[in-house]
């Protein structure tokens, strides 16, 4: 070859192939993905849903179906509630005046029908779609927690470590105990005694001091605090701590309530977990459609 002889292109030249490896290498060398439709993302959708319902149900917010009169009228039946399944992860017991979920402590729904799920049911339930059929809990008033001396007379109102309560939740009509007078008793360390608003209508604490637990509800079988009535929409509304659980002298709420802690069968309804579920699957997979796009319009 003489001196000074081209290599057969021009420097500012590119050839076809060097075209293809310049654009691979602003590409990061990805090659590009094709666009999935909306219904070939659709079972990844309701996958990811149902994990997040489910983990939901388990540490977060399960929803539950009130079947009784025995809360009445601050629970109708048929209400759904909120039940606030978190805080107790972190160590929260419950506080005098609040209204909790908990599992049967005794026996105390035994004669209730159960119905008998089919195969189903029990997987929907299972993930939160469906109530579980085989689970008995209860929802009630908590009315004093570990050390406080509790007791009603007949005729008189429920004392609290000699404080009387004003009790404008009672169901209209009904008397504090007079069905079933009690005490004075104290509640042992890590248990909770509990009533319902419907007090002439509600097997509470008063009607199984003669059981194992003597009418105590252990604070490990809590499910949660129940706090909003979500449905129906014409219900709905939350269920704070009345005032005269804040009365001096009864026990100290103050620091509970600075950190926002806080006998009826009760049907779980897994509705809750699974719209949240839903709720929180459809942005994951929304984003991974934007990924997906984003590469196929860079290749």
């Amino acid at each position: 070859m003489a001196v000074g002889a081209r290599s057969g292109r021009d420097e500012g030249e590119e050839r076809p192939d060097d075209a293809v490896k310049h654009e691979a290498e602003e590409d990061g060398g990805t090659k590009a993905r094709p666009h999935r439709s909306f219904w070939k993302e659709l079972p990844l959708l309701i996958g990811i849903a149902l994990l997040l319902a489910l983990l939901i149900k388990t540490f977060l917010v399960q929803a539950f179906s009130i079947p009784s009169d025995s809360m009445q009228n601050t629970l109708q039946r048929g209400d759904r509630v909120l039940v606030d399944k978190l805080t107790p992860w972190f160590g929260s017991e419950p506080e005098r005046g609040e209204v909790v979920v908990f599992h049967d402590p005794a026996n105390w729904l035994s004669g209730e029908p159960t119905p008998e799920p089919n195969l189903a049911q029990q997987i929907l339930s299972k993930i939160g779609l469906m109530p579980d059929a085989a689970e008995k809990d209860l929802i009630k008033r908590t009315i004093a927690i570990g050390g406080d001396t509790v007791e009603c007379k007949k005729g008189g109102p429920v004392v609290v470590n000699g404080k009387a309560l004003d009790e404008p939740y009672i169901f209209p009509g009904n008397t504090a105990c007079d069905d079933a007078p009690f005490g004075p008793l104290t509640v042992p360390q890590g248990k909770i005694w509990v009533m319902g608003d419907h007090r002439q209508n509600s097997q509470d604490s008063r009607y199984h001091m003669q059981d194992s637990t003597q009418g105590f509800v252990p604070v490990d079988k809590v499910v949660g605090r129940a706090v909003v009535v979500a449905w129906p929409i014409t219900r709905w509304s939350t269920l704070p701590i009345p005032d005269t659980f804040d009365q001096p002298g009864i026990g100290n709420q103050a620091a509970a309530t600075a950190l926002g802690l806080g006998a009826a069968g009760l049907a779980p309804v897994g509705l809750g977990p699974a719209a949240l579920g839903l709720a929180g699957a459809v942005p994951l997979v929304m984003w991974r459609r934007r990924r997906l796009t984003a590469g196929r319009t860079a290749g």
